[in-house]
């Protein structure tokens, strides 16, 4: 079982850069691939990105596509979602959370095992 805790998220102006970092611990962190989410007041939970336990293959939400990237560093188990162009609809919770599919990169949140307590990104216009 793996452990996330976020970390990185704050106030920042439209237009702004934030990068948030995830760190896992526990057993097999590189078997898993992994994804950020983010929930906004009175909305529910949605998929923002996503990277392959290898690190090779990435995905986002079209929200996100050119704004956001993610990434994994897995000598020390972290992975990244570097935002920039903020937006003030990007104002969210942000989980990290880990995949239990494999063999392909999944948007559902049902797909994810392991989630950490969140961080919180607030974009002012």
């Amino acid at each position: 079982q793996v452990q996330l805790v976020e970390s990185g998220g704050g106030l920042v102006q439209a237009g702004g850069s934030l990068r948030l970092s995830c760190a896992a611990s526990g057993r097999a962190f590189s078997n898993y691939n992994m994804g950020w989410f983010r929930q906004a007041p009175r909305k529910e939970r949605e998929f923002v990105a996503a990277i392959s336990w290898s690190g090779d293959v990435t995905y986002y939400a079209d929200s996100v596509k050119g704004r956001f990237t993610i990434s994994r560093d897995k000598s020390n188990a972290m992975v990244y979602l570097q935002m920039n162009s903020l937006k003030p609809e990007d104002t969210a919770v942000y989980y990290c959370a880990a995949s239990t599919v494999r063999r392909t990169l999944v948007t559902g949140e049902r797909s994810y095992s392991t989630w950490g307590q969140g961080t919180q990104v607030t974009v002012s216009s």
